[in-house]
């Protein structure tokens, strides 16, 4: 085993073990909840390691560095998550490798994934990224739509062609009523998710919870955690 391999295995087993105690925790299965790593910054080496390790989802935020990333790996048995915000003019991009995009936040977006995935002949699957720190703008400093815009842009992708309404996403916001409260922003999505279920019964997966806060996302309802650093290390050019 190679030296990054075996740092990999190593963090992999801790996390997975972070996952299972949260779980055991809040009287979950751990089946119940699906690790995420994201590779962002990452080589397609090490995402063939995960592969490897028995990591059947990864993430990425930047088209440019996703694309020839997941063109490398097409030969891995993943699912690959468009996790950052989304330029409309790199829809056919990512629309070309994405399995899920978790960050669509408005109307606009909806109507590029929508052309695209019909173009391509593909189903993509879409979180509504839910800003629990929109100001008037109605908009996240991290992107994503208000609480009150959800129900509105839930019932556009649900009426789409070739996408598919998976359920809702969040950051834990570094500003508003949430700064500092991960595990309140995060009971304030899974309410939403509730909502959004009487209406949309299938969308039911709630992506929430990156390294440092993941205990608190499985402990509100989590069904999906975002890891990043704690599996694969502090990323180059991040101190």
């Amino acid at each position: 085993m190679t030296d990054r391999k075996h740092e990999i295995a190593t963090n992999l087993t801790a996390v997975e073990g972070r996952i299972a105690a949260a779980c055991a925790a809040a009287g979950r299965r751990r089946d119940e909840v699906t690790l995420i790593v994201v590779t962002k910054t990452y080589p397609a080496e090490d995402v063939r390691v995960l592969s490897g390790l028995g990591v059947r989802h990864v993430a990425e935020n930047r088209d440019q560095d996703a694309a020839p990333k997941a063109a490398a790996c097409a030969d891995l048995p993943l699912s690959w998550h468009f996790v950052g915000q989304l330029q409309t003019n790199k829809v056919r991009s990512v629309v070309g490798y994405a399995d899920v995009v978790q960050s669509v936040d408005r109307g606009r977006l909806v109507t590029a994934l929508s052309r695209e995935a019909v173009r391509a002949g593909r189903e993509v699957g879409c979180l509504l990224q839910v800003a629990l720190d929109a100001g008037a703008s109605g908009r996240g400093e991290r992107g994503g739509v208000a609480p009150s815009g959800v129900a509105e842009l839930a019932d556009l992708v649900a009426g789409a062609e070739g996408l598919r309404l998976d359920g809702l996403m969040t950051v834990a916001p570094l500003t508003g009523e949430y700064a500092g409260r991960q595990r309140a922003a995060f009971d304030h999505l899974m309410d939403l998710s509730t909502g959004l279920r009487r209406t949309h019964p299938a969308a039911n997966m709630v992506s929430a919870g990156m390294s440092a806060d993941l205990e608190d996302a499985v402990a509100a309802g989590a069904t999906h955690v975002r890891v990043g650093t704690a599996v694969l290390g502090v990323r180059p050019g991040l101190g």
